[in-house]
């Protein structure tokens, strides 16, 4: 089994999504065989996104996100310092204020996962195909 794990980025702005972005393409392009397939490293990028979006919009405003890369799988982890799980709503239409992230991270993903950390906050982990 191929694994290896990164710490990739603190992200205390909504600025540094991008950077969390870039960290994960930067994360996937140094992977070994199995190679992930160009989709498969774009719903990455995507669940990594709206994650580490998530974290800092419902989190407390600072998150770290790890990779884990498994001979099948990648595995995407944000931790952040709150202790409420997400959980699905219904998408805003008109308003703006979004809806749409857990819906989508959920039906992306192989698994999800939400533990409470024992320090404080939580972990949301998704599980994609790699």
């Amino acid at each position: 089994m191929n694994t290896m794990s990164v710490n990739v980025a603190t992200v205390r702005s909504a600025a540094s999504v991008a950077g969390a972005r870039e960290s994960a393409r930067n994360f996937l392009a140094g992977l070994g065989r199995p190679q992930i397939a160009a989709d498969a490293a774009e719903t990455v990028i995507l669940v990594v996104s709206e994650l580490v979006t998530n974290a800092l919009r419902h989190g407390g405003g600072i998150c770290t996100l790890d990779l884990t890369a498994n001979s099948d799988s990648i595995e995407v982890a944000v931790h952040d310092g709150s202790s409420e799980a997400p959980y699905m709503r219904t998408p805003d239409l008109s308003d703006g204020t979004g809806g749409f992230g857990w819906h989508m991270v959920s039906s992306l993903a192989r698994t999800t996962a939400v533990t409470q950390r024992p320090a404080g906050g939580k972990t949301v982990c998704a599980l994609l195909n790699r």
